[in-house]
């Protein structure tokens, strides 16, 4: 890489930090703080939902953005927009007034979820590509983990998690000031705009295992700290849940990403779902045995290798006008994910108790797994026969 794609490439993780730790702390934050004052569950997940569903809609309003302002000006005005409303939660009635701000707010992350993506495929390339999109992936855990593993010490007491939240968005920004587009991802002259239902159906199997990921990262990140507190445990430890989901996210890409490497990324792929859907299914029988920790670490890197995976395909496939089109349908799709994962989250725990959660997630994998399986095999006869 050149300098300046290397100075790209940090400032994409700046913005990907900044999205991550948004999410990684608002989730769950308000999530405790919801449970706490006897909001139910489903409640609960349809609040959780307006966070995706702002998402999805960003996805179709960012190119159109970046076409008149340009990449860097639309990520930076998105995080300090979302160190704004993150101010505004505490000040603000927990019931529809939060409707309305994780709207927002899922508008203002999905700003930034679109543009970091498109910087970081932008500067990745050549046969070390899934180890760039791995390295990607697991800041994104870790700017996740962060952000949950904050209210470990923070509580949910006072109005300081949503401060330090605030400010570290903020500071986030200083390296997104120094990006500068290489030209690589930027449309031709004259190319034809492909919008996201047209790379949807260029790339059906890469958007269903992006839809795959959302939904269980949506409901693990709205619910699962709820989950551990109707199970038994205090509001710290079941925090440290969601942080042990998201510790495997980050310290297992890097090695997902060198085996699909050398071997196949659409192969490593399928075996991320199938131990992802094995690693949910497990979660209940683990509870309350040290077993816990490693079956949540776990599941969490093949939940995310998932979507590592599918990033490393998006650039090896595709450039120019199909490229941006392929982060903003991801962006969108991931919108799209995430809203189903939180409603089904919060209805299966209300229907089933709380062990609905994992074995909800653990089924809608599996049905993944099966259609994305049935696929490629239908793919790979057709190309036999020809």
């Amino acid at each position: 890489m050149d300098r300046q794609r290397w100075i790209n490439l940090f400032a994409a993780i700046s913005a990907v930090t900044v999205f991550g730790f948004a999410l990684g702390l608002i989730f769950p934050l308000l999530s405790l703080v919801m449970e706490k004052h006897g909001v139910p569950p489903h409640v609960i997940g349809l609040n959780t939902a307006m966070q995706p569903l702002g998402i999805l809609v960003s996805g179709f309003l960012v190119p159109h953005l970046t076409s008149r302002l340009g990449t860097r000006p639309v990520a930076i005005i998105a995080a300090f927009l979302t160190a704004t409303i993150i101010v505004a939660y505490p000040f603000t009635p927990i019931y529809w007034a939060w409707f309305v701000l994780r709207f927002l707010h899922g508008l203002a992350v999905g700003a930034l979820f679109t543009v970091s993506e498109a910087w970081v495929v932008e500067a990745a390339f050549g046969p070390a590509r899934s180890r760039i999109m791995a390295l990607y992936a697991s800041i994104l855990s870790v700017s996740f983990g962060l952000g949950s593993a904050l209210i470990s010490f923070t509580g949910i007491e006072t109005i300081l998690p949503f401060f330090i939240g605030a400010g570290f968005l903020a500071a986030s920004t200083i390296p997104m000031f120094y990006y500068r587009p290489t030209g690589t991802f930027m449309p031709e002259t004259g190319e034809r705009q492909l919008s996201i239902l047209g790379f949807a159906r260029l790339a059906p199997i890469l958007i269903s295992a992006v839809t795959l990921f959302a939904v269980i990262d949506a409901a693990y990140l709205g619910l699962m700290p709820v989950y551990g507190v109707k199970k038994g445990f205090d509001q710290e430890t079941a925090a440290l849940m969601l942080t042990a989901f998201i510790v495997g996210n980050a310290g297992l890409q890097f090695p997902i990403g060198w085996i699909a490497d050398h071997w196949s990324k659409r192969g490593m792929m399928v075996v991320c779902a199938f131990t992802t859907v094995i690693g949910s299914a497990l979660i209940p029988s683990a509870f309350g045995t040290w077993l816990l920790w490693p079956v949540l670490v776990v599941t969490g890197a093949t939940s995310a290798g998932i979507y590592t995976m599918a990033l490393a395909e998006l650039g090896e496939r595709f450039s120019g006008n199909e490229l941006v089109a392929g982060t903003a349908a991801f962006s969108t799709t991931w919108g799209a994910g995430a809203l189903v994962g939180a409603l089904i989250g919060g209805w299966a725990m209300d229907r089933f108790g709380p062990d609905g959660l994992p074995y909800a997630t653990a089924m809608v994998f599996a049905a993944f797994v099966v259609a994305i399986a049935a696929r490629t095999a239908s793919a790979g006869r057709a190309a036999r026969r020809a």
